[in-house]
């Protein structure tokens, strides 16, 4: 630390000597070197889940942020939204294709979950106002269709997704039910002949409903409780979908939105897996998805973090940087 402050970054050479020693010479420095601005193995820790595949995917994803969100951020938010052809750059720039399969247009059998953590690491130094965010709620919202759907209907939907030319956004909170999945009262009954749902019902905060091409939809087909919920995957364009947009303090360039669903007939074909197993596909969904965000606020605490120490480099109060006030520099340990 004090080797930073003096403005000096010397090698810490019982780091490397370890290293040597152990045969493992990889260690490669990238990005910030303020102490805790990036994960470790930026800042010269070696670690034994990271190769030249993913320090190769570090770079690409880094130069995209760099390069084609940050510049436009500010813009966007106020905006309120952001070009949806940042998607497709970002496919064209193997960015996002690591999401998914090659079956449907990506490249997932050639990474693994650390690639992933990088994306979603990388993405989140754009700093709020989620600019390009609908990529995050795709992945979240499409596992279910490779996972459950009719072959037809995932040939539908997903290489439109991997391209960037369609979005999918989950929707499974209510007015009246949030965490409490099992309370969900939106509607599903099928048709006397079978060709068709004829869903009612409310969804509320649902990310990205303003740019979603699709709803991976929580519904009730049977009775209460889990066992009476099923999925359904809901397309926009049907009769008697409405979205709204609602105000948010985060996500403006982006979309939080009320769906309401009124008299929706969804043919029979868009139920994603059997009835009665929706609340079971989603609660295992939500392994990725709270992961996912897990690593996007990682990134968020080392923004606020990054901000200050520099902040605190460069302000100068009672004659020295704030940096070299004792109680600061406390501040900034606890941090």
């Amino acid at each position: 630390l004090s080797s930073i402050l003096s403005g000096h970054e010397p090698p810490r050479k019982s780091q490397h000597v370890a290293i040597e020693m152990s045969g493992l010479n990889n260690a490669q420095r990238f990005g910030k070197q303020i102490p805790f601005a990036e994960p470790a193995w930026y800042q010269g820790f070696w670690s034994p889940y990271y190769t030249d595949s993913h320090r190769a995917y570090r770079a690409k994803v880094r130069a995209f942020v760099d390069e084609r969100i940050l510049p436009i951020v500010d813009k966007c938010i106020a905006a309120k939204s952001y070009p949806r052809e940042l998607h497709k750059a970002a496919f064209e720039a193997g960015v996002t294709s690591i999401l998914y399969p090659e079956a449907y247009g990506g490249t997932r059998e050639k990474h693994d979950y650390f690639h992933e953590l990088i994306l979603w690491d990388e993405s989140a130094r754009s700093m709020g106002g989620g600019v390009m965010g609908q990529s995050a709620i795709d992945s979240m919202a499409v596992p279910p269709l490779l996972a459950h759907a009719r072959e037809d209907v995932k040939r539908e939907v997903v290489p439109g997704v991997v391209r960037g030319d369609l979005s999918v956004s989950l929707a499974i909170s209510e007015p009246f039910a949030g965490s409490d999945v099992s309370a969900l009262r939106a509607t599903a009954k099928l048709s006397s002949d079978g060709s068709h749902y004829v869903v009612n019902g409310q969804k509320k905060w649902i990310t990205g409903g303003g740019m979603a091409d699709y709803f991976t939809t929580l519904v009730r087909t049977g009775g209460d409780g889990f066992g009476g919920l099923s999925l359904l995957l809901i397309k926009r364009t049907l009769p008697g979908v409405s979205v709204r947009r609602m105000e948010t303090q985060f996500d403006n360039a982006h979309s939080t939105t009320m769906v309401t669903l009124q008299d929706v007939k969804v043919p029979s074909k868009y139920l994603v897996g059997a009835e009665g197993a929706g609340a079971l596909i989603i609660l295992q969904n939500f392994n990725h998805e709270r992961w996912l965000i897990a690593v996007g606020t990682c990134r968020d605490a080392r923004n606020c973090y990054t901000e200050a120490f520099e902040y605190a480099l460069d302000r100068r109060t009672f004659g020295k940087r704030l940096i070299d006030h004792q109680m600061i520099r406390a501040k900034l340990a606890n941090m």
